[in-house]
């Protein structure tokens, strides 16, 4: 994820204060100019960095860590206040009627963070329109409406129409049914003077409740000026950070939004409308320093669950009633894919981002999904019987399905081990069940349980 860089180098000057129970005048100026390195390489603006790092010397020589806490855990507790400090509050989006502006560069994913915040919306139980305004940019209407017809919400464009003001006025009527209207305006390589005359024309149309500005990720220090320009035309009370999945460094867009005196209202990372949070100072914070997310991984896997429930027939809850058999493990692989890139899901399991995550290999997760992928043809060539009662399954079935498969027998006897495991786990949570229950199960989840994925508890196929 951007910012990896930064929080893994956070994370290694924090460990320089492991095993002391207080921080000298010597540790702290070491530790400070490590965090400014740090910041600076991620782009963020060195008045910002100035700013930070001064208040984090003077927290830490100044205040007196709690009792029994060590030192390297008293300064982790400053320098996560102050960046949640930094990056501020999250952008207010109530979940009622509203218009939604949406401006930026071309190529800072706008047309792809319409169809997101769409499907956001959509599972709040709200009804959203996408209207494409874009007339500049070939292509731009089909990837809207394709993409809009993945999220399986409204949408309005016009391939014929090259006025994106008329675009913009008679989208508004044809989608008025829908609660939420989010208009997508083109952009162009720079801050030209007709994009953001255009802008301003569709904004007195539309008459939007909140313009946010789409930036990319990797926008670097030229955030700064992009984000004057558009918050001087027409406000902005919001800003995106999308491909988040980069390598970018992120720095840039946290300093536009302190240059606008805004917020963050979305991050956005990958290919599919799926691929988008609200985001939270918190969380976003924990996550960076290694410390995990424990309320968008819950909010993650009861969306997973549920869609998983609605595709394919099956009721989570099953699990925790009767026995745990290779159909339900499938059925929760399918649901773990929907939860979003397992490098993401794993910087939300408190215990396992973060220091942890800096330790693997570089090609541990796609080592884990090839794993999963191999589970999943190893169950394609058992029989129904064999699914259901995984313990039948003896030396002749390994032989007969490594066959079928094309699989080693090691792997089939690792799927029915992790299934073991897995089913030895379950039963710790049987009567729990779903709905209200499912942090306390997340949070039991991190005390470890034997085996699989670290701390998962063994609740997931990871190995």
């Amino acid at each position: 994820m951007v910012l990896d860089n930064l929080g893994s180098s956070l994370r290694g000057s924090l460990d320089k204060l492991s095993g002391k129970s207080r921080v000298s005048e010597d540790d702290v100026e070491e530790i400070v100019k490590e965090i400014q390195r740090s910041l600076l390489q991620a782009d963020v603006d060195v008045s910002l960095v100035m700013d930070l790092s001064s208040s984090i010397k003077e927290r830490a020589l100044e205040e007196e860590p709690p009792g029994g806490t060590t030192a390297r855990d008293h300064v982790l507790s400053i320098v996560y206040e102050e960046l949640v400090g930094l990056v501020g509050e999250s952008t207010e989006i109530p979940l009622e009627n509203q218009t939604i502006l949406l401006a930026g560069l071309q190529g800072s994913g706008k047309t792809t963070t319409s169809a997101k915040m769409a499907w956001w919306f959509s599972k709040k139980g709200l009804r959203p329109a996408v209207i494409q305004t874009d007339t500049f940019r070939p292509g731009a209407y089909d990837q809207a409406k394709e993409m809009c017809s993945r999220a399986e919400v409204d949408f309005y464009g016009d391939p014929d129409n090259e006025d994106p003001v008329d675009i913009a006025r008679k989208g508004l009527e044809e989608t008025a049914d829908a609660d939420i209207h989010i208009v997508d305006t083109a952009g162009r390589h720079a801050l030209e003077d007709d994009l953001i005359d255009e802008i301003e024309e569709i904004e007195s149309v539309v008459d939007p409740d909140r313009n946010l500005l789409v930036l990319d990720a990797a926008i670097g220090q030229g955030a700064k000026d992009q984000a004057q320009q558009f918050d001087e035309s027409i406000g902005i009370d919001g800003v995106v950070i999308t491909k988040l999945d980069g390598t970018a460094k992120g720095g840039g867009a946290l300093t536009a939004v302190n240059e606008t005196d805004s917020s963050i209202a979305f991050l956005g990372s990958g290919e599919t409308v799926q691929d988008v949070e609200r985001f939270e100072p918190n969380g976003f914070i924990s996550r960076l320093l290694g410390m995990g997310d424990l309320k968008q991984l819950t909010e993650r896997v009861e969306r997973a669950m549920s869609e998983t429930e609605e595709e394919e027939d099956w009721d989570p809850e099953d699990m925790m009633k009767g026995s745990f058999t290779l159909n339900d493990m499938r059925h929760q692989m399918n649901a773990m894919n929907k939860m979003g890139p397992l490098e993401q899901v794993m910087d939300m399991i408190p215990g396992f981002g973060g220091g942890i995550m800096d330790e693997l290999p570089d090609d541990a997760m796609d080592v884990t999904k090839d794993r999963m992928r191999s589970f999943e043809i190893i169950m394609d060539s058992m029989t129904d019987k064999e699914l259901e009662n995984p313990r039948s399954i003896g030396a002749s079935q390994i032989r007969r399905i490594a066959r079928g498969s094309g699989q080693d027998e090691e792997r089939i006897r690792e799927l029915l081990q992790q299934h073991k495991m897995m089913s030895q786990t379950l039963k710790q949570f049987q009567g729990m069940g779903q709905g209200g229950d499912m942090e306390r199960m997340m949070k039991k989840m991190q005390g470890g349980g034997g085996g699989g994925g670290g701390g998962m508890g063994g609740m997931g196929p990871f190995g």
